[in-house]
């Protein structure tokens, strides 16, 4: 039972590299743009409950001062804040991504990468 108690205790953990690994492999297998992206998207979630997990305390507390609150422990608010601002890294990284492949779709007609690289190469020999 104890290695089943440490599993339990460190499910945070785990799951944040199963979304950070899941998102990674469909980065690199899939060459459809748009899954491309969503795969940034879910390696960013693992990301945020990688930090959301080291920021807990068990039986901790918000770090708000209570009159009644002395000698309690509180939950570090450094990985919130850090979170808020990888936030607005991914939604920044995925409109501008999104962006480039509407651009790419209408100059290629494409969002497959190995097509895209095709039409690139024959484009780069043609001329």
């Amino acid at each position: 039972m104890d290695i089943v108690d440490k599993i339990i205790e460190n499910i945070n953990y785990l799951g944040a590299i199963a979304l950070f690994v899941i998102g990674l492999r469909i980065v690199v297998l899939h060459s459809n743009l748009i899954k491309r992206i969503m795969g940034l998207n879910i390696m960013g979630t693992g990301v945020f409950l990688f930090f959301v997990s080291i920021g807990n305390v068990t039986g901790g507390v918000p770090p708000i001062i209570y009159p009644d609150s002395s000698g309690a422990v509180y939950i570090n608010p450094i990985p919130s804040v850090l979170i808020l601002t990888g936030i607005v890294v991914v939604v920044s990284i995925t409109v501008y991504s999104l962006s480039l492949v509407i651009r790419i779709y209408e100059n290629y007609e494409t969002i497959d990468q190995k097509e895209l690289s095709r039409l690139i190469s024959e484009e780069a020999n043609d001329h």
